[in-house]
């Protein structure tokens, strides 16, 4: 077995993953050996991994500066395209930049060169601009989800950035979908396309739920009922109807996240965080959340407004019913309304709202979030809080969830039941040679 063979099965084996899927190693093959690729593929296919495998085996270890640079549309898939390479475990150093945190946050995590560079365009174009490193190292450059930073208006941060990069060798373009056109200023000469965009990646179900009442809150949490307590998202058109969805979700005692662009930065992250440990199983969203963001496994998506556009149809059912695994896309539907085509030849089973079951309220959420005032600068591992939780929290293996570490801080669920204790217990000890502060978010 050859070295990379094998270093490509370190990394899947890290991932769960025992082979790459045919768009991945077709990918993968095609980025090694062209300057130009364009890969088209469904969200949840695994673009992001298709794209890295080759680039790390390029990279070259005794270079000091950054040598890839990957430009994304929204801070979200920075940071997830950033998780991504960190657990990969290739020993190269990998940094996201994006708008919202503190342009010095950025100075010094890249102020040690990262070899891989991921970040949103108007940030890096900033950094280029304020010379805060060189682009002269730089010989790949990936626009993942390339389209969408182009309908958000990323276009003249773009081209500011291309024309910075003299040393450019390999361009390399993702997407979901296929109807766009690449800009002249992108440089793409004699692209290769590798083309999985009309593949099916699994088995969606569409159904319509018809609410009687032009106000669809009282449908909505009908719904929810009969849904059950399993991790979903509610997609809503306007950051207005959040609030007003959120309301009448607490009212009802349904506890759940919400994520739009209006919030601060850090506030959308928490938002992530509780919903991938299981503290919310459900998000209230705009369609931020249908593209580029780092969540589980989601058994279904409600939209709350019917999409205007199929294109924005799709990109949200596209956060379920992904790897080959089903879901469920529900359509609320004030009675009155009509179903786009784009719906309707999906051919959708519709039922009303007095059919729904009054089935009691999904549960109480069985995780809790506990927050931990050191991270990575501090050099804290997964270990060392599990350590901690274990033997000075008293907690056992099946009450510890998912452990998040950030630069600064990081994120831990904690089944709820034990969440006091763990605090009392914990708060004031050290990690490594720092004392942390232990609290709930």
């Amino acid at each position: 077995m050859s070295n990379s063979i094998k270093n490509q099965k370190n990394i899947l084996d890290k991932f769960s993953i025992e082979q790459l899927n045919p768009m991945q190693e077709e990918a993968r093959l095609a980025i090694h050996s062209n300057a130009n690729t364009v890969l088209l593929s469904p969200t949840g296919t695994g673009k992001t991994l298709a794209f890295l495998l080759p680039i790390i085996k390029e990279l070259d270890a005794k270079c000091p500066e950054i040598q890839t640079l990957i430009i994304v549309p929204s801070r979200e898939l920075a940071i997830q395209t950033e998780q991504v390479v960190r657990q990969m475990g290739t020993g190269f150093k990998v940094n996201a930049i994006y708008g919202g945190r503190s342009g010095t946050l950025d100075k010094i995590d890249i102020k040690h060169r990262p070899a891989i560079l991921v970040g949103t365009p108007g940030r890096i174009a900033d950094h280029l601009r304020r010379e805060n490193f060189t682009s002269h190292f730089i010989k790949t450059l990936v626009l993942d989800e390339f389209d969408k930073s182009l309908e958000v208006g990323f276009e003249a941060e773009m081209n500011e950035i291309i024309d910075a990069l003299p040393n450019l060798e390999k361009r390399i373009l993702t997407s979901a979908t296929e109807e766009v056109k690449i800009p002249e200023f992108v440089g793409l000469e004699n692209p290769v396309y590798i083309d999985y965009s009309h593949e099916k990646v699994a088995a969606l179900e569409v159904k319509i739920i018809i609410s009687p009442e032009k106000d669809k809150l009282g449908t909505l949490v009908d719904a929810l009922h009969q849904i059950g307590n399993q991790p979903g998202i509610i997609f809503c058109s306007f950051k207005e109807t959040i609030q007003r969805v959120s309301t009448f979700l607490s009212e009802n005692n349904i506890r759940h996240g919400c994520f739009h662009g209006g919030m601060e930065q850090v506030d959308r992250e928490r938002a992530l965080i509780k919903f991938r440990n299981g503290t919310h199983q459900i998000l209230v969203a705009t369609d931020l959340a249908a593209r580029g963001i780092d969540i589980p496994e989601i058994k279904y998506i409600i939209h709350y407004h019917i999409p205007i556009k199929d294109k924005e149809f799709t990109h949200r059912n596209g956060r379920t019913a992904r790897m080959k695994k089903d879901g469920t896309a529900f359509v609320l539907k004030w009675k009155e309304d009509e179903i786009p085509d784009f719906i309707q030849i999906l051919n959708p089973k519709s039922f009303r709202a007095d059919e729904i079951q009054d089935i009691p309220t999904p549960k109480t959420a069985e995780w809790n979030t506990l927050y931990i005032s050191g991270g990575r600068k501090d050099k804290i591992s997964k270990g060392d809080i599990a350590g901690l939780l274990f033997k000075k929290g008293n907690l056992s293996k099946d009450e510890l969830g998912t452990i998040e570490i950030k630069q600064d801080c990081a994120f831990v669920g904690v089944h709820a039941s034990k969440m006091e204790s763990v605090i009392h217990l914990v708060n004031n000890s050290k990690l490594k040679k720092k004392k942390v502060r232990i609290s709930e978010i």
